[in-house]
């Protein structure tokens, strides 16, 4: 059969390819006895199994079940992923500028990024794709509309949209798509700018500068970084933005591997653009590599003033390398260090439990570094910030409100009938347009089950199990009723805080990163605390000292 491939020859290949970097001895045979069996099982499924088998799709499966196992970032992308996953490194491709996504089974427009073709066509969030080039694709996939959107720069393209039960037809042109680092810089409060870094594609630090430059311009003396929910990217622009701020010839960050070639020290090679300016740098659990080593230095350095929440804790280097057929590894190769010796990798995935799962290195485990200045960090975890200021936490059904894609559906409403606020910083609903929201959710049938809810129901049939129902069964029905009977209320313990995911949506709606940034900026708890730290300069210095 042709579909029957000689695996016995691949694995001989494959098996000569290991020898020629392996060392001689046990392992060889390990490798050759694998392969021998995965081939031979391999072509056994294939001519045996009850219904058809397809070769690439099962082995693709055995590539990916293999690599999960060693961690979340090694993964194999074959030649037909290979564009978005090019998208994903450089922020590059050629289109009109616009994320969609999949919003109660409609494809949208999520974000159509400012100055961008699709921008400046008047493409709005919440548009409902209708055509593509004469193609119906309502209802269709995002994945294939995306692809339709994507072209050849200069290239038309005719798209019909839905708004608001209106059709509206546009004619753009596509062209090479740059999105930027830097989604939002401004002015917070007298002296002090905010800068916010959403990503570390390339041009991330001559986004900074330029940034950093501008507003120095307006009088700026002083500066937040915002680092928050950046899940990190190219480790070079990670080590151009701690060059800005300290000096040539200091070490950034270290790479260790198990191969000699990973074993790197990376030092800043050019002049800073300012090492006096205080800094507040902005984390959060979100908050990740390129981002914890831009915290992390800074923080070593006693350069920056770190607060927020504990970062995530991913300290490992991926490397991509080519394969046959045009494919692409990305292959964790090294951990990476940052300069007080501290690696702020939070997961052990070299030892996992016998179930599989990875934990967190425990406290006994993590060890002591100090900074510039002599306080003490420790490693093992992610960063801690120097000022801690608790995330707010949110009802489960307030999550599932959020996720049920009614809030966005609802800021598309009202941005479609109000005209925009002159000030974002100071937009808020009424309580007229709140109770209308109100009413207009009740109009959606929506429908939740809160976490208690589900415990009380988890812990009566627990008692059932064990038979302790008929004795408890009194206490039980009291809890369950006192819990339905707040159900009716429960969206209204929680009205400030919808209130203000709403408020959020509809910013973005309107101005999009501009007015979700500017909305946030008079009560954001971080920003808050960043400015009364950066308004008092004692506090500030004593916040870099040993204590």
């Amino acid at each position: 059969m042709k579909r029957k491939i000689s695996l016995g020859i691949a694995a001989v290949i494959l098996l000569f390819g290991f020898l020629a970097f392996k060392s001689a001895g046990e392992k060889y045979f390990d490798i050759a006895k694998s392969l021998d069996i995965f081939a031979t099982l391999f072509k056994e499924v294939n001519a045996l199994y009850v219904d058809e088998v397809e070769p690439k799709k099962l082995i693709q499966t055995g590539i990916q079940g293999m690599l999960e196992s060693l961690d979340p970032y090694t993964d194999y992308i074959p030649e037909e992923n290979l564009e978005a996953f090019s998208i994903l490194t450089t922020g590059q491709y050629a289109g009109i500028g616009a994320l969609i996504g999949s919003i109660n089974n409609k494809s949208v427009v999520t974000h159509p990024y400012e100055n961008f073709p699709a921008y400046r066509a008047g493409l709005k969030v919440g548009d409902e794709f209708i055509s593509v080039d004469g193609k119906n694709v309502k209802g269709k996939p995002t994945s294939e509309i995306s692809a339709l959107l994507k072209g050849s720069p200069n290239s038309d393209l005719d798209l019909v949209v839905d708004r608001m039960g209106k059709s509206i037809s546009f004619k753009i042109k596509r062209e090479k798509i740059k999105i930027s680092n830097v989604v939002y810089q401004g002015i917070v409060d007298s002296g002090i700018g905010y800068i916010k870094l959403d990503d570390f594609t390339p041009g991330a630090a001559k986004e900074i500068e330029e940034a950093m430059i501008s507003l120095k311009k307006q009088g700026v003396t002083k500066l937040i970084i915002d680092l928050r929910d950046n899940p990190g990217g190219l480790l070079y622009e990670a080590i151009n933005i701690v060059n800005l701020f300290i000096e040539k010839g200091k070490e950034v960050v270290a790479t260790k591997g198990k191969v000699q070639d990973w074993n790197k020290s990376y030092t800043t090679l050019n002049n800073p653009a300012d090492t006096q300016i205080p800094i507040v740098v902005l984390t959060s659990g979100g908050s990740a590599s390129a981002s914890e080593i831009v915290a992390g230095a800074l923080q070593d350095y006693d350069r920056a003033v770190l607060i927020g929440q504990k970062t995530f804790g991913k300290g490992l280097v991926q490397t991509t390398r080519p394969l046959a057929y045009n494919g692409q590894l990305k292959v964790t190769t090294a951990k990476y260090y940052i300069p007080s010796g501290r690696c702020i990798q939070a997961l052990d995935y070299a030892h996992r439990k016998n179930d599989g799962t990875v934990e967190k290195f425990s406290d006994s485990m993590k060890s002591a570094f100090k900074t510039k200045n002599g306080r003490t960090v420790y490693d093992g975890g992610g960063l801690d910030p120097d000022i801690t200021v608790s995330s707010d936490l949110l009802g489960s059904a307030i999550i599932e409100l959020v996720r049920s894609g009614l809030v966005f559906d609802f800021a598309t409403k009202y941005s479609n009938e109000h005209a925009p606020a002159s000030n974002m910083r100071t937009f808020r609903l009424s309580d007229a347009d709140y109770k209308q929201f109100e009413l207009w959710l009740k109009d959606q049938k929506f429908t939740y089950s809160t976490d208690l809810e589900k415990q009380a129901e988890n812990l009566i049939a627990a008692a059932k199990t064990e038979r302790y129902y008929d004795e408890l069964q009194a206490s039980l029905t009291t809890i369950q009723t006192k819990i339905g009977q707040n159900h009716s209320v429960y969206l209204s313990k929680f009205k400030n805080e919808i209130q203000q995911i709403l408020e959020d949506e509809i910013a973005f709606h309107y101005s999009l990163d501009r007015g979700r940034a500017e909305i946030a900026l008079g009560r954001d708890k971080e920003i808050v605390e960043a400015k009364k730290i950066l308004n008092d300069p004692a506090a500030y210095q004593k916040l870099l000292l040993p204590h």
